[in-house]
This record gives C-alpha cells, structure tokens and sequence, in this order.
C-alpha cells in the first residue's frame, strides 16, 4: 500500500459504520413513522365518524318501514253502502267515508268487547289513523261484492300507537295530549296479546305517496322516488350529449385563443358555484320566462342540468386529455380523418371515464336540494302517482331530498322518523349509481 492510500483509507477507517444510524437519519426516519401515525389516526377518525353517522341514520330509519296495523272485522251492511241493491259502481262511490266511519267503530267496540277499559266507544277511533274511513271505502269500491259481509281489515293505527309500540311515545308523553291518553294505551296492550294489534313490514312507505300533516302513518317515498326518476331521466338525456359534445370540442377541434380559455374559466367558476344560484336561475328562466308548470320534474330536470354540465364537461375533458398522444399520431398517421380519429380510438378509450363522471355528476344532482326549493318542489305534496310519462314530466310533483326536508320540518316526531328513513332511500339510490359507475368503468376499460 503506498503512502498516498493509507492516507485516503485513514478517515474511513476512523469514521462511523455505514450501517449505523447516524442523528440526522433517525430524525427523519422518526419524523416519517410521525407522519404515517397521523395518516393512519385520520383514517381511524374518518371510519369512526363515518360509522357513527350511518348507526345514527339506520337506528332513526329503520322503525320507518315498519308500521303498527288494527286488525278488526267489519259488518259492510247493503242497506248503507248499496241502498239501491244494484250493485252500481257510481251510487256507492255516493257513500263518503262518513258512512263508513260508523262501520269501524261498531267493530271497534266489538274488538274490545270483554277488555275491561276506561275508554269511551266514542274514542276508540282515536287508535286508528284517520285514513282509516278512506281505506275501507277504497276496498270496497274497488271490489263491490264486499258488500253485505264482514270483512277483516288491517287498518293503520294512528302515529301515537305506533310511536308507543317503537318506543317514541311513552305514558308520561300523553299527560297533556288531547289525541290519545294512558288507557287508550291500556287498550293497546290488551289487543296485542289477542293479535288485534301488530308492528309489520310497510310496503306503502317505499311505494307509497305523501300525506297531511295530521296523517304521518300513511305518508310514503314513492311518488317522490318516481320525481326523482323522470328528473334524472331529463339531466341524463340533455347533460350527456351536450357536456361530452362540448368537451370533444374544448379538447380536440377548438383552437387553442383568448375567446378559449375564456370559456374553459367560467365552465371551471360554474363548477363551484353554490347550487341554489342554479335554483335561481331556473326559476327566472324556466318558470317565470318560459312559463314551464312550477313543481314538475321536468322543470327540476332542467335545472339541474345547468349544474351538473360543468362537472360532466370538466371529468370528460380530463378523460379524453388522458388519451395518450400516440394513438392520435398513430391514427392520422395510417390515414384517419381528424374526426375518425375522435370518434373511432380517442372516445372509446376515454369512455370509462366519461360514464364515471357522468353517473357521478348524476348522483350529485340526485341529492341536490337547494335548486329545488327555488321552483316549488318543496311545498308540494305528492300524493298522486301520475297518469302516463307526459304526466310525470309536466305534473307538480317533489323529489326525495325535497320530501326528506318537507318531513323533517313538520312538527309529528313521526314525520322525523320518516325523514332518516328516506335518507336511507336516498343513500341506496347514491350506493347503486356509483356500483353501476365502478362496473361500467371497469367493463368499458382498455388498457394501452
């Protein structure tokens, strides 16, 4: 070994081992193992908070697709509901549900004859729900060999029993209630030990429409989930061909100018700005311009069409700007016309992301509330189911989120109960659309 390699080799011999940490690295490899302890605390903050929030909306809405029902058999005299005897549809239509409300108490008060109660006969009606008249008279219209026999029905009870039996409504809660009291409650007790009264499964809420704000037990989601169709069913048909026309234009044809970019900015400022601005301007429009019917789908439609154009244009544009270069250079190069080449390799390779975004911004528009309570689909009741498909574009009707927020200002607590059962309606219709969008971007996914 020379003298010049001792001295070189001399540091490293009295220098420390490659292997040992020195201060500086284990301050950073410290400050690293910090860094991954907060991601994961956020995480574990993001799961509870998110667990929390879904145990609070399922215990609160779960109690909302099941309903309490009377059962009681009901005498359905001719002599009251078919005075004539000719079993004619228009004459016993003539019979309002006051003719029919006597029926139900007289079968009331044999339902509880030999249970030893305060109540009078006068009040035992209290326990049904006052659609009780209506349904009776409905089944008998609709099947007027009815008539004449006694007939077992299963009527709602009113929102204070059905409250009792999920535990909302409590003795103490009627001390100062002038619909129903503790025996009434007595009552009720009694007749689920005979099965007069039992909590089932209610269909009518998911399929059924709203109602008053006095009958809570009756009121249902499904007038205002179809609302909700024919509206997506509007921003579907107008927001896909338009946003994609307009972003196959931004990004392939137009050229590259101030008038450009000037479009691309305030598409970008459409994107955030507030959703009731676009409630705004489809009222001034829409309405008071075009003289569209106020509260119909249609008119909901369009205007959140106006919102949701900028999110489909902008996830588009960034769909076909993910298309490598080479694959256009590559097409015109064996001949391809410029729009060939658009229309035969650059959009099937960026449909994926084109349909994420479009069932995204969908999905966006689904839960929108705020452009609706501009155009009066707030304060409508949806009670009717509409006649055709131009009914139910043109016909006042509500959305669901509009119908979550009109029961949950109403002061029944079962309008309340409702509310958190509709949000779960409502999260399975978001579930369901971001599902089809993860399968479509994965069915439709080329690799290159």
């Amino acid at each position: 070994m020379t003298q010049d390699t001792a001295d070189m080799a001399a540091p490293a011999q009295q220098g420390k081992s490659l292997l040992t940490q020195d201060a500086r690295t284990r301050k950073r490899n410290a400050a690293e193992t910090r860094f991954k302890a907060y991601g994961i605390a956020a995480l574990g903050f993001s799961i509870l908070f998110l667990a929390v929030l879904l145990f609070a909306i399922i215990r609160n809405g779960v109690p909302a697709f099941t309903q309490t029902f009377v059962t009681i058999e009901i005498a359905l005299p001719a002599d009251v509901l078919d005075k004539n005897g000719n079993r004619d549809i228009e004459d016993i239509k003539k019979v309002s549900t006051f003719g029919y409300n006597p029926l139900i108490e007289d079968a009331l008060v044999a339902a509880v004859a030999g249970i030893e109660t305060e109540v009078e006969d006068g009040d035992l009606k209290k326990m049904l729900s006052s659609s009780a008249g209506a349904a009776v008279r409905d089944a008998v219209i609709a099947n007027p060999d009815l008539i004449g026999q006694t007939i077992a029905f299963e009527l709602l009870a009113s929102s204070r029993v059905d409250g009792y039996l999920k535990g909302r409504v409590t003795r103490e809660d009627l001390a100062r209630d002038k619909n129903l009291d503790a025996a009434h409650l007595d009552l009720v007790d009694a007749l689920i030990e005979t099965g007069g009264v039992a909590r089932k499964f209610n269909w009518d809420f998911i399929l059924g429409s709203d109602a008053s704000e006095s009958r809570p037990e009756q009121a249902g989601m499904g007038v205002a989930m179809l609302g909700s169709v024919f509206m997506m069913l509007v921003v579907l048909l107008l927001s896909l061909p338009i946003g994609v026309a307009a972003s196959i234009y931004l990004e392939e044809f137009a050229p590259q100018n101030w008038i450009t970019d000037l479009i691309e900015v305030n598409i970008s400022n459409l994107a955030a700005v507030p959703s009731i601005v676009f409630g705004i301007l489809g009222l001034a429009v829409f309405i008071q311009f075009a003289h569209l019917p106020q509260s119909a789908p249609l008119v909901g439609g369009l205007t959140l069409t106006l919102m949701t154009l900028p999110t489909i244009v902008i996830s588009t544009r960034a769909s076909l700007k993910a298309v490598p270069p080479s694959i256009r250079a590559a097409a015109l190069g064996v001949g391809a016309s410029e729009m060939q080449t658009v229309f035969h390799h650059v959009l099937p390779l960026a449909m994926p992301g084109i349909l994420t975004g479009t069932i995204i911004g969908l999905a966006q528009a689904l839960g929108e509330t705020a452009p609706l309570l501009l155009i009066g689909m707030v304060g409508y009741i949806a009670s009717n189911y509409p006649d055709g498909i131009a009914s139910g574009f043109l016909d006042p009707n509500s959305a669901m989120p509009a119908q979550i927020f009109e029961w949950a200002k109403r002061a029944d607590p079962a309008y309340y109960e409702r509310a958190w059962g509709g949000i779960i309606i409502l999260l399975v219709f978001l579930m369901t659309m971001n599902i089809i969008a993860i399968i479509l971007r994965r069915r439709f996914e080329r690799r290159w």
